[in-house]
């Protein structure tokens, strides 16, 4: 087998709150296979987007910081490049969708010139060569008539249209890894589903790897092939997504399930209390407080990752629970 396009291997990033520095990504460890859509998913604030910041190099330090890890992509790791080396990976072999397309476009500036920018510094285009170029990639994405569009502020778009424009700068330079948080955040449903179908039918033509972050398991349940579950800075799950939705494994998996709606019949089963403070875990299992299985054993020590092959073969889930342990 090919060696995965991205190893993300015992990534730390710390927040510093007051005297002392919290872990808001904890020892985080996936792998993503080439052409594969990998989902990290979890409620909000476990730690998910800090976790991309922190492969692309971008986390707000101060308060933060990477502590530890290595991110292997292609075998390099990017927690030992330079500046420079990573603003060359970044837009290009990497390309990033921003949940708020109105934080990632430059208001001031059209929207077709900011893709071009990108294209004319890693392509090294004309910049008529990048106007084309430009066009094409927009119309690619669905934009209506894309060579008006291309002259178009930011504030002249609808949200739909916007995070087409984001996903069309991420993809402008035909990258490798696709990093997509939250793409579909503050878009109504049916634009939700276009935005997702264009990903995944961009993902598999241009056989990109895509990290896709999001907390909505329905847009997880079509497009990612594996899934990985964070809860408080950890990795407690992970699972081939058809094996994670037909049998869940941890507490919380099941959890996240079951607050889903299921039937018109059926009421809603939310998880008790509510995800811990960074600082606020206890020295055991993060989800202690509001398992319904939890034991004393539970509080005292943290499980590691465990292997549960499936009874009917195939590839093994991982699980951080004692259950299992």
């Amino acid at each position: 087998m090919s060696q995965p396009l991205l190893q993300i291997d015992r990534l730390t990033t710390l927040l510093a709150h007051g005297a002392c520095e919290i872990p808001v990504v904890d020892r985080v460890s996936l792998d993503l296979d080439r052409g594969a859509c990998l989902a990290l998913v979890g409620e909000s604030g476990c730690g998910k987007s800090m976790t991309a910041l922190s492969v692309l190099g971008l986390v707000p330090a101060p308060p933060c910081r990477v502590a530890g890890g290595r991110v292997l992509f292609d075998g390099r790791d990017l927690l030992h490049q330079g500046d420079e080396t990573l603003r060359q990976l970044r837009g290009n072999r990497i390309g990033m969708v921003f949940q708020e397309p109105l934080t990632a476009l430059n208001p001031v500036m059209r929207v077709g010139p900011q893709i071009a920018e990108s294209l004319r510094l890693h392509q090294r285009l004309s910049r008529d060569a990048a106007r084309l170029r430009t066009i094409a990639v927009l119309a690619d994405v669905g934009v209506p008539d894309p060579a008006r569009r291309y002259h178009d502020y930011p504030h002249q778009l609808s949200g739909g249209l916007r995070q087409r424009v984001v996903i069309a700068m991420a993809l402008a330079c035909q990258p490798d890894l696709l990093i997509a948080d939250e793409p579909t955040t503050a878009l109504d449903v049916t634009v939700q589903a276009q935005i997702m179908t264009l990903l995944h039918r961009m993902q598999r033509e241009r056989h990109m790897t895509m990290l896709l972050i999001s907390h909505d398991l329905g847009i997880v349940a079509h497009a990612a092939d594996q899934v990985a579950v964070m809860y408080a800075g950890r990795i407690v799950e992970t699972a081939p997504v058809a094996r994670l939705f037909n049998a869940p494994l941890h507490p919380y998996t099941r959890g996240l399930l079951g607050s889903l709606p299921h039937g018109r019949s059926e009421s809603l089963q939310p998880i008790r209390g509510v995800v811990p403070r960074p600082g606020e875990c206890s020295r055991g299992c993060r989800f202690y407080p509001r398992c319904d299985f939890a034991r004393a054993q539970c509080h005292e020590r943290e499980p590691g990752l465990a292997e549960v092959a499936p009874s009917t073969g195939g590839e093994c889930q991982r699980v951080r629970c004692w259950l299992y342990a």
